[in-house]
């Protein structure tokens, strides 16, 4: 599997996209952009790549959550490429409804969705157990200290995160985390219940 952020050199705002591909750019490959970000630019940089002879540059998207700045650039890459868009179940004019612990292809991967609310009722995680990858849009996975307020579908969706074995999270923003995934969710997780105890909220855990 190859990963690139065609976003790195993006001059407006925008999420970082990413373009998930085989490693061997093979036919039945599932080309996937994960998010779509607002940059036009990047439909001339997929054009440009090498994603396999004889199939679509793009075949699927996946979209982490219905933000602006994560699916404003949607109808240039349907009208571009034509891909199956993916999504949470309640995204308006998406193909096909991702619900939690379901199983997709990407590039030559399986993955789990996993639905982590909490930056919006709509976001999801993607999570590929060979190689320890996960795609977080906007979910916040890097929480560095107490306080705040948190729902408890949010700590629900953080302990589910911390049992699996993540070594790298591409988030929508900010730089990769990469090795060391699970021991940063796990920090998370202890700040966020240290949250809930100052403010009173209770969850079983």
């Amino acid at each position: 599997m190859k990963i690139e952020n065609l976003t790195v050199a993006s001059s407006c705002y925008t999420s970082h996209v990413y373009l998930v591909l085989g490693d061997w750019n093979a036919i039945d490959d599932i080309n996937t952009l994960i998010d779509v970000g607002r940059d036009s630019s990047i439909v001339a940089a997929i054009k440009n790549r090498s994603t396999g002879v004889g199939k679509r540059p793009v075949d699927q998207v996946i979209l982490t959550h219905s933000h602006y700045d994560h699916t404003g650039l949607l109808p240039e890459i349907q009208k571009a490429f034509g891909p199956v868009v993916c999504a949470h179940p309640s995204f308006k004019g998406a193909d096909r409804h991702l619900k939690d612990g379901e199983l997709i292809r990407i590039a030559d991967k399986t993955f789990e969705i996993i639905y982590t609310p909490g930056h919006s009722n709509d976001s999801i995680c993607i999570y590929c157990k060979a190689g320890g990858v996960l795609f977080s849009g906007d979910t916040p996975l890097d929480i560095k200290t107490c306080g705040g307020t948190y729902e408890g579908s949010f700590i629900m969706a953080l302990e589910k995160l911390a049992k699996k074995n993540i070594k790298t999270i591409y988030p929508g923003h900010d730089a990769a985390i990469i090795g060391n995934g699970n021991q940063v969710i796990r920090k998370t997780l202890m700040n966020v219940r240290k949250s809930r105890q100052k403010t009173g909220s209770s969850h079983n855990i």
